[in-house]
């Protein structure tokens, strides 16, 4: 077929132009939705980040001068890496939550369907952007604890901090998305927030060690997809981890891998999207 044959098919009305990946519009994509957090990023880099390290200061400080271990490291130490990947988490899961919901109340989610994208090209153009809001916030996060006197937060093996980062910042990105396009309102938004992203990452293990846990208690904790990603992302800066890393990642793989199909799934049909 001559090159004049295969123009007048690309030509031709419901033919795609694009038969592989659309780098060129992925790429506007994430960059449209790193930009959008990043022109405010007082609210959503830096007061996460000091927030997150206010936690630091209340434990550090009602501690005292009580010189508590847990793993065998400084409770400080301990608890310093936990707070990271917790901010990282959870700044991944209000970018990701934030993109088509606000497009669907505004009456501006056309922005993301008539493009030339695929449903494919727009979740992991949504996820990736979250995902890079979750690293910029762990880098500022764990600046400030590096200047923070009696806190160590120097990486141990950093295979694991990026391997255990990106999972968590992941699935949480892929959770955001799963809210975004189930909820209706802000208020479902924060709902979700509320009810099930914040008690997951307060009870996940990042201020105490499983291991002292009784055992219903423990159990709980191991049913808790953020625990895996918090002890190992912690094993990065301790050397320390009260899980078997190789099941950490594997939860979190399979947890992301049914994330990611499901909403494949609800972008491709356009369950309260399209209708």
């Amino acid at each position: 077929m001559n090159s004049e044959s295969e123009i007048a098919i690309h030509s031709q009305p419901g033919v795609p132009a694009i038969r592989s990946v659309n780098w060129g519009g992925l790429q506007a994509l994430y960059l449209k939705e790193v930009r959008r957090f990043f022109k405010v990023q007082l609210q959503t880099i830096w007061a996460p980040a000091l927030t997150t390290l206010l936690y630091l200061v209340i434990f550090t400080v009602a501690l005292g001068g009580v010189k508590r271990a847990v793993l065998g490291v400084p409770f400080a130490d301990f608890i310093a890496p936990g707070l990271i990947i917790m901010g990282m988490m959870q700044n991944s899961f209000a970018n990701s939550s934030f993109s088509l919901l606000v497009g669907k109340i505004q009456g501006t989610i056309v922005d993301y369907l008539m493009p030339p994208l695929s449903t494919g090209e727009v979740l992991f153009g949504l996820a990736g952007a979250a995902v890079t809001r979750a690293i910029l916030v762990g880098f500022t996060i764990w600046g400030a604890m590096l200047l923070w006197p009696g806190v160590h937060v120097m990486p141990q093996h950093l295979w694991a901090i990026v391997l255990f980062g990106l999972l968590g910042s992941s699935m949480l990105a892929f959770l955001g998305v799963l809210t975004s396009i189930w909820a209706e309102k802000f208020d479902h938004a924060a709902a979700v927030t509320n009810f099930v992203v914040a008690p997951l990452a307060l009870l996940s293990g990042t201020f105490y060690s499983v291991d002292k846990l009784a055992p219903t208690f423990a159990a709980i904790s191991h049913a808790n997809p953020f625990h895996y990603a918090i002890a190992g992302f912690r094993y990065g800066f301790i050397g320390q981890a009260d899980i078997p890393l190789g099941v950490g990642v594997g939860v979190l793989a399979v947890i992301n891998l049914a994330l990611a199909t499901l909403c494949y799934a609800l972008l491709k049909s356009g369950w309260k999207i399209k209708n």
